[in-house]
């Protein structure tokens, strides 16, 4: 089973552009290495803040760009992991012992995959 690990930094903090300390960066390095030796980490990478990314709206068929920050967003992505786990309780165990700072949030979303959809998406999806 793959899921997505969403770091969710203390705003505030973040989007003003502190950096990590060098301990917090070589704790956060020896748990990546621990998933890797595992065998369970698939990518993962640290984001910078939303003043410099971009969101898209769409709204009858067109996009519209909104250019960071986004002063409204209650909550801001810092980072994501992507696993390979036997199961969400696996994953939860594995991410309760991220060295994740104080206020941080850390949210389990299982992927998807194609057998969870409908044989008849199934079928749409092969056909390419």
């Amino acid at each position: 089973m793959r899921f997505m690990i969403l770091m969710i930094p203390n705003t505030d903090k973040y989007e003003a552009g502190a950096m990590p300390s060098p301990e917090l960066v070589a704790k956060m390095t020896a748990f990546n290495q621990e998933l890797m030796d595992a065998g369970v980490m698939i990518t993962g990478e640290g984001l910078q803040s939303s003043a410099k990314g971009a969101r898209l709206s769409f709204s009858s068929g067109k996009a519209t760009v909104t250019d960071g920050p986004f002063v409204d967003a209650k909550e801001v992505l810092g980072g994501f992991w992507m696993v390979e786990v036997g199961s969400k309780q696996e994953a939860i165990d594995w991410f309760s012992r991220c060295p994740a700072e104080e206020g941080n949030i850390i949210e389990i979303r299982q992927v998807f995959e194609m057998c969870d959809f409908p044989i008849e998406v199934q079928e749409a999806a092969a056909v390419r």
